[in-house]
C-alpha cells in the first residue's frame, strides 16, 4: 500500500516571523502522526530557514520551481544543485500558475522534471485541465499530453521516483473542489496511463489531489483508491488547517 503524502505549497507567501510561527506550531503536532509523510515547498529565500527549523523532524521541505539547466548565464534561475545544497527533498514542476503566467511548455516542464531527478530531488509533477477543457470533454486528452511529455522522452520508469499532483485548474484557489469521485476518476486515468508502459511505476507513484483541499473534505478525498494525499495551497498557510489535512492522511 502506498504511504500517503501531504505537501504544502506556500506559493508567494510568508516572512521570517510568519514562517517560524507556522513551522513551530506544526512540528510537535505532526511529530506524532507517523503513518504518512509531510512536506512544505517554500519560496527560495526561505529554504535555509526551513532547513534550519525542520531538519531532524518528520517534515521535509522543498521548492516550488527550478531551472532546467545545470549551470550557466540564466539570470534569476535556481538550479537543482542549488536546491540540493539546502536539503530540498521535493520540488514542484509544472504548476498551472507558473505554466500559464510564464508560458511553460510541456517539454520545458519535462526537462525540469529530469533536472530534479538528476540530483535526487523528487519532482512533484502538476497536471490538470481548465474548466473549458473539462466541459469540452478534453480532460483525458489534456492529462495524456502532459504525462506523455515525460513518458515519451525519458520513459515510465522515472515515475518510480516521482510524485504526480492532479490539480484541476478550475479548483485551484477557488474554494471549489472536485468531488471524491471526480478526483478518483482522473487519478485512475493517470495511473493507468503510466501503467500501460510500466506496471511497477504505476503501483509506486503517489498521485496527490490539489484544489481547495480542506480538513472538512480531506478524509473523503484521501479514502479513494488512487488518491495518495494532497498538494495543499491556501490550507498550508494555516497551522490548524494543515494539521487537520495531515491528520486525515495519517488516519
Amino acid at each position: 500500500m502506498r504511504r500517503k503524502l501531504v505537501v504544502g505549497n506556500w506559493k508567494m507567501h510568508g516572512s521570517l516571523a510568519q514562517n517560524k510561527a507556522l513551522l513551530e506550531a506544526l512540528i510537535p503536532n505532526l511529530a506524532v502522526l507517523k503513518q504518512a509523510d509531510y512536506a512544505v515547498c517554500v519560496p527560495y529565500p526561505y529554504l535555509f530557514q526551513a532547513q534550519s527549523l525542520l531538519q531532524g523532524t518528520n517534515i521535509s521541505w522543498g521548492a516550488q520551481n527550478l531551472a532546467k539547466h545545470e549551470i550557466g548565464a540564466y539570470t534569476g534561475e535556481v538550479s537543482a544543485d542549488m536546491l540540493k545544497e539546502f536539503g530540498a527533498s521535493y520540488v514542484i514542476v509544472g504548476h498551472s500558475e507558473r505554466s500559464t503566467a510564464y508560458c511553460e511548455s510541456d517539454a520545458n516542464i519535462a526537462a525540469k522534471f529530469v533536472s530534479a531527478q538528476r540530483v535526487g530531488i523528487t519532482p512533484v509533477l502538476c497536471v490538470g485541465e481548465t474548466l473549458q477543457e473539462r466541459e469540452s470533454g478534453l480532460r483525458e486528452r489534456v492529462l495524456a499530453a502532459q504525462l506523455d511529455a515525460i513518458l515519451n522522452s525519458v520513459g515510465a520508469e522515472v515515475f518510480t521516483k516521482a510524485v504526480v499532483a492532479y490539480e484541476p485548474v478550475w479548483a485551484i484557489g477557488t474554494g471549489f473542489s472536485a468531488t471524491p469521485d471526480q478526483a478518483q476518476s482522473a487519478h485512475e486515468f493517470i495511473r493507468a496511463r503510466i501503467g500501460a508502459l510500466h506496471s511497477e511505476a504505476a503501483d509506486k507513484v503517489r498521485i496527490l489531489y490539489g484544489g481547495s483541499v480542506k480538513p472538512s473534505n480531506a478524509s473523503q478525498l484521501f479514502a479513494m483508491q488512487d488518491i495518495d494525499g494532497g498538494l495543499i495551497g491556501r490550507g498550508s498557510l494555516n497551522a490548524n488547517d494543515f494539521e487537520g489535512i495531515c491528520r486525515a492522511a495519517n488516519n
